[in-house]
This record gives structure tokens, sequence and C-alpha cells, in this order.
């Protein structure tokens, strides 16, 4: 395993990093054998949005005895209420839930106290005046967090972040469709197709993207990154925008080359995806180069893509809607619904067709996802 520097926070992390969403819902034995395998092969950085007790409860455990092994990012706003993953402005919330936060890990500290999804103007004017960023401020005096960290979707917000010099490390979501977005979007929403006509290698990066990554690397601001596969859409021709599907390995390398990048962080949920994973440390560089890809492209469009990150909830009838939007892209990428894709959603708690078109998903879908359409489409698809 290739160790990197955090920017100037004086800490080493594994290129090769484990983001823990995937993992909510595991059995503790999957969640254990995951961490362990993942760690056992040189992976030192997790990280946890997620506030469901019972996934925290699970990394907690399956950390004992190897806490000191294991460089945490915690997110500071991130609640569970009535349920269901949610985000907050109210310091009470913020504080009850990231001492919830230490409390199922089973430590009194996080390596990095991450300000969860920072993409909108409000968000960002009500954490950076107020108390959200006071409290965090407080916990890195303390010792309580190494280092202070922010996530955001939203380049033109990061780098505003950045240039507060307050931010120690960003987790941001980098991939080649979303570098070449136009800059003028507020945030990833669908790709500009004229920005795509005369690119070449090198000069296609969308240039507030390339300020962001050069400006970390200049403040000592250390990159982790989400987000490398677009969720799987880059792997399959059939919704890659370049037309040709690229390897987990070429997308690793594409966020592992950019400036500042410390570590990509992987949705791992199997010893399968850990051993896929850490084969990235034994490939050749002609099996992770990505230039063929670029060099060919025709322009293309791309619009709003589910990401199952579950920032559109929470969600007013409790669909987990991450998992049903999987299932309709696994049913359209197969051409029909299997036996085993209508199993896996009769088996959901809360069904598409509960659905009461509210729109609170969309506004806070970080991707621009018509999910009240899509509910439509699975309701008439599954049930």
């Amino acid at each position: 395993m290739i160790y990197r520097n955090l920017g100037k926070t004086g800490i080493q992390v594994s290129e090769v990093g484990l983001g823990g969403e995937y993992l909510e819902g595991k059995d503790y034995g999957t969640v254990e054998q995951v961490v362990h395998a993942a760690m056992d092969g040189g992976v030192n950085i997790l990280d946890c949005f997620m506030s469901n007790p019972e996934i925290r409860s699970n990394l907690g455990r399956a950390l004992e005895g190897r806490r000191d092994r294991m460089i945490i990012q915690g997110h500071f706003r991130s609640v569970w209420k009535d349920n269901q993953y949610g985000r907050t402005l109210e310091i009470g919330e913020v504080k009850a839930h990231f001492e919830d936060l230490l409390r199922h890990f089973r430590t009194d500290y996080m390596d990095i106290g991450m300000i969860h999804m920072i993409d909108n103007e409000s968000d960002y004017s009500a954490v950076f005046n107020g108390e959200i960023l006071e409290y965090a401020q407080e916990m890195k005096r303390k010792g309580v967090i190494r280092c202070l960290g922010l996530s955001s979707h939203n380049p033109v917000l990061a780098l505003r972040a950045v240039r507060t010099g307050l931010v120690d490390v960003l987790l941001v979501s980098i991939n080649p469709a979303y570098d070449v977005m136009d800059e003028n979007a507020p945030r990833p929403k669908k790709m500009d197709n004229g920005l795509f006509n005369d690119w070449g290698l090198g000069g296609g990066i969308n240039r507030v993207r390339e300020e962001l990554y050069r400006e970390c690397e200049k403040a000592g601001v250390g990159i982790t990154v989400m987000k490398c596969l677009g969720a799987g859409a880059l792997l399959s021709e059939k919704t890659s925008p370049f037309c040709r599907g690229m390897t987990a390995h070429q997308c690793m390398r594409y966020a592992l080359d950019r400036p500042a990048v410390a570590s990509v962080l992987i949705g791992m949920q199997s010893l399968e995806n850990v051993k896929d994973c850490l084969a990235y440390e034994e490939a050749s560089p002609a099996e992770t180069d990505y230039s063929d890809i670029f060099a060919t492209a025709p322009k293309f469009s791309m619009s709003g893509r589910c990401m199952y990150c579950n920032h559109c909830l929470p969600c007013a009838a409790h669909i987990n809607i991450a998992q049903v939007n999987k299932y309709l892209d696994l049913a359209a990428a197969a051409g029909n619904v299997t036996p085993s894709l209508r199993e896996h959603y009769a088996a959901l708690e809360h069904k598409a067709s509960e659905c009461i078109q509210c729109g609170r998903c969309e506004k806070s879908c970080p991707f621009d996802v018509r999910i009240m359409e899509r509910m439509k489409q699975a309701r008439t698809l599954f049930e």
C-alpha cells in the first residue's frame, strides 16, 4: 500500500481508503470481515457520514483493538431522525449526534471532524457565520478532532471554504465526468455539451475544479475523494458519458492524479470488493492508464444520475430512495426485472408507491435526479 501526506495535517493515509456507506444494513459479521480485510491490506482511512446507530456501532466494534491504526472521518451535521438519515443546522442536534458518533465508535476522538455536505449558499452561510463552525473549532482546540474537514459536491463553495484558511481536509466528489462540468453550475447537474468539443488531454478540466485542486495543493489542504466511480456509471458503456466503460482502477488513478488528492474512498461491502480495490496497488501503469478513454471520446451530455448517496433523505414516506433507484438502474442495465431484483425490491419496508410527491428529496439531491418521476417508474416496473 502506498501512503500519502494528507495535506499539511501531519497524517499519512493509504491512497486506497474505505467508504463505509455500503456497509450500512449489513450484519456485524460482514462489517467486521470487510474492515479487517481492508486494514490487513494496508487501508488506514475510513469515512463515516452515516448517522444510523447500527452501522456506527458495528464499525466501532470492528475497530476495537485497532482504533489507533485507522484514520476516521466523522461528520458534523449528520443526524438520525425518525429512523432516517438527515442533516441539520441546529447546534444542539449537531452536538448530540457528534457525541453519539464518538460513543458508538467507542472512542474519545475523531481524526478528521468533517462538516457535512455544504452544497448551497444558505448552508455555507449558516455554518461559516454561526455556531457549527465555532463548535468544530472548539473540538479541534480540545483535541476531540485532530483536524477540521468539510465535504461538498459543489466546487465553487468548496473553493471558497478552502480560501478561508480554516479547512484542513476536503472531501469532494472527483471523477472525469464531473471534472468537465460547466463551471457555472452551482452543483453537479447535467454536463455541458459544448465544453467537450475541443477537449484534449490536460485541457478539459473545468477551470473552477482545476483551481480548487491547485488551491488545495498550495494551501496544504488534503483531499479525500468520494464518487470516483460515479456510483458505477463510469464502469459500463451503457451508462458512461464517454460511450466506453472505464475500469475501477482507471477511475481510481484518475482521482489520485489530481493535485492534493491523498486518498480515494471506495464503498466496499464484501471481501471481493476489498480484494478488487486492493489490487489497484499491484496494477501496471498500462492497466490504470485512462488517456485513451478521453482521446477518443465524443462530445456528450449527462443528465442527473443517482449516486445512491442518500443525501435525498429524510423522506416523508420513509422510502429508501437510494435502494429503489439502484434496483431501477440494475433493471435497466439488465433489460428486465430479474427474479432476484424483484425479491430484493419486495423486501423493502417502504415501496416507491408510497411516494407522496412532495419534492423535498429533489431539493436536497446534489445531482439533480428526477426522483419523483423515478419513483413512478419503479412503482410501474416492480409493483
